[in-house]
Parts: C-alpha cells; structure tokens; sequence
C-alpha cells in the first residue's frame, strides 16, 4: 500500500512520538490515575457502601452540576443506559421513531432499539461532525406534519417524538438551531454529551440545550470512572424520573419494598463515583493539556500536505477529546492507519455509519452524503494527557 503522502504521514507519527517520549505504544486516549484516586477507593472500599449508595455518588452529582451549571444530575452505570433512560424519561415508546446521525458509535442507535423505538438517520456537518441543521430542517418540512401537537411521520404515519444529536470528538453539534427545529416541531432533545465533557459553545456546556444531556466516563473519555454515565437536566420533574427509574422504583421506606412500575437498575456503583470524584478535581487541568496538545499540533500538521488537523468553529471551547486529521479519500486513510499503528502509534477511523451495518441497514434515512464523506476520511490520533503516577 503506497501513497504520495507517505513522508506526511510518517512526519505525523513521528510528531505524535516526540510528544508522547517515543514509548514502544501510545494509545489513543489512556486513562490518567495517581494516589489521589487510590485514596478515595480506599475510603469507599473502607466505608463498605461500595454499591448504588453511598456519598461518592452524590459527590459527583453535585460536582457535575456545578461544572456544567446543569440543576439535576443522576449518575448512571454507564452512557449507553443514560441515552436508555433521557430517551424514556421524554416519552419515548415502542414504535416511535427518534431521529439521529448515523455517524455515531452504536450506543446511541443501541439506545433507542432498546425502547423496540426506531432511529431515522440525517446527515452531519463537515465541520462539528454532528447532527447537521439544515439537513434536519429539510427533514421535517418535507417529510413530517403536525398533527394534535404531535410530530408524524407522513410515509409511515408513526409519531417522532424525539432527536437524539451527538457531540463528537468533543466538537458541539449545531445544536442551538437543532433545539430551535425540534421546538417547532413538538419534538424533545436528548444530547448524546457522552464525549463533550468539558465542552462549551457560545459560553453554554454542552447537554444543557435540550431537555436531557448524557455523558459518558468509558475509560477512554477525558474523565473516567472505569464505566459509568451522568444524565443532566434542568428539569426537576424529568430527574426525579430517571433516578426513580434507576433504582428499580423502589418508593422510599425504612424496609418495606415498594415498587410502583417496572424499573431499571441503572444506578453508578458507588466505587466507580469515587474516582469520578477523584477524576473531578483534575479535570482543569486535563482539559488545559488537551488544549495545549491541539495547539501543539496545529501548525506543524497545517504544513504536511494531505493532512489537515479539525478545529472547532470561532463560538465554540471544544475538549478537544480526540484529535483528528481529515484525508484525501478512503485509501489515504487507510494507509495512514496502517503506517501508524505498525508503528505502536494507535490510529483510528470513525465508527462505520450505522445506516452501513447490517443491523440497521433497513433502518429510515434521508440523503447521508457528509455522513458517507467524512467516513471514509477521518483518522484519529493519540490524543490523551501524560500521566506522572
């Protein structure tokens, strides 16, 4: 496999290695632990609420609404049950049809099959990477009508009573007019946060534009808590729900078990919030290195030709979770993918388009020509913070 950009690619990996100290592997995106960590396990694991009680859990809590300025919190087992839960806490039911991109990771297309509820897929844009608006609107008037209040979809008659856009890489999805779209159309947004920790746009967190936000803490995210989620939203009512929810339904009494519909347990381990605690107090700086990072490899990757490095548009403060670099076509990327990661430097593309997998080929989609583009064009590359403990 040859390519004319050869001498860029191999200049990338070897500006990725000088960074990272030219270890024998440099993983995309690393965990960061030290004592601090330690300590607060060692304290849960002492106090012995290690389970879905405990004050780690509310600790977090507290802290996420603090740092996202979001009123309700509610710590989950991980993203995929937090998009589970926004999506049933705003009415979602079986046969319904939430619309969403297919350029995703499957949890969010996961999510909604969980509710035996349908995704319609829309086209991204080329310079967040998520939901686009303008292919939204186009959706909706060309393709739905209102009826009682409730958005329809004309082909099928099915209702669509939400949109579920994500953040990627920690760029912020046009997501003030997809709010605006949606409100128009009687439709609810969840914001599949789950890698914008972090990430802000015209001063605002992302996931406190819709109705309900979710992050994710997997182990590759800038925070982590091993597995683990976080619903936010400014709606006491709808987080009252989801914690309801979460913990079986259980309605509180000193011992009697009480449950008044069916539940989930879907709660965080009070174990995983104490490293989400722990991780909370560095996130600032995690976040400050992940800037300088982008910074460090702008302006050497701008000179190597076929390489262009993603930035985020002029009113947005990114996390800059994962960096990303933009190729001439399929087979570019997939030379640059191999040359690094014969190399120990862990390269990845984005996820195949969920409307390309077998699973959900069937599934409802409008023209995907940005969705299809950038798929076959976009590698990512080491992007995690150095770790001294």
């Amino acid at each position: 496999m040859s390519s004319q950009y050869a001498d860029s690619y191999q200049s990338l990996i070897d500006i990725i290695k000088h960074h990272y100290g030219s270890p024998e592997f440099i993983p995309l995106h690393a965990p960061c632990f030290d004592q601090h960590e330690k300590d607060l396990l060692n304290q849960c694991i002492d106090s012995t609420f290690v389970s879905s009680v405990g004050k780690f859990v509310d600790q977090f809590e507290h802290e996420i609404k603090t740092f996202t300025g979001a009123q309700q919190a509610v710590a989950v087992v991980n993203g995929t049950m937090g998009l589970f839960l926004g999506l049933k806490v705003v009415g979602v039911q079986p046969g319904d049809l939430v619309l969403t991109q297919s350029l995703t990771f499957v949890a969010t297309v996961n999510a909604i099959k969980m509710h035996q509820a349908n995704p319609v897929f829309i086209d991204v844009d080329r310079d967040t990477l998520g939901l686009n608006a303008q292919a939204l609107e186009t959706f909706l008037v060309n393709e739905t009508e209102i009826r009682n209040q409730v958005c329809i979809h004309k082909a099928t008659g099915k209702r669509i009573v939400a949109c579920l856009p994500m953040h990627t890489l920690g760029f912020v999805a046009e997501i003030e007019s997809i709010v605006g779209l949606c409100r128009q159309h009687h439709l609810k947004v969840v914001e599949d946060a789950a890698e914008s920790l972090g990430s802000f746009i015209d001063g605002q967190h992302s996931g406190r534009f819709g109705d309900v936000g979710v992050f994710s803490f997997n182990g590759n995210k800038v925070l982590t808590t091993g597995g683990g989620g976080m619903l936010i939203t400014d709606d006491v009512d709808l987080a009252q729900q989801a914690k309801h929810l979460s913990t079986t339904a259980k309605v509180p009494h000193p011992w009697l078990f009480e449950h008044d519909q069916v539940g989930y347990n879907l709660r965080m381990p009070n174990l995983n919030a104490a490293l989400g605690v722990a991780q909370m107090s560095k996130l600032a700086g995690f976040l400050q290195e992940k800037q300088q990072l982008s910074e460090y490899y702008q302006p050497q990757i701008e000179n190597l030709p076929g390489l262009v490095l993603f930035q985020p548009p002029v009113n947005q403060r990114p996390n800059h979770w994962l960096n990303a670099v933009l190729l001439e076509d399929e087979a570019e990327r997939d030379v640059l993918l191999s040359m690094g990661n014969q190399q120990g430097v862990q390269m990845r593309p984005l996820w195949t388009p969920m409307h390309q997998l077998e699973i959900f080929h069937h599934e409802l989609k409008a023209a995907l020509p940005n969705t299809e583009w950038l798929a076959q064009r976009v590698v990512n590359i080491p992007s995690g913070v150095m770790c001294d403990g």
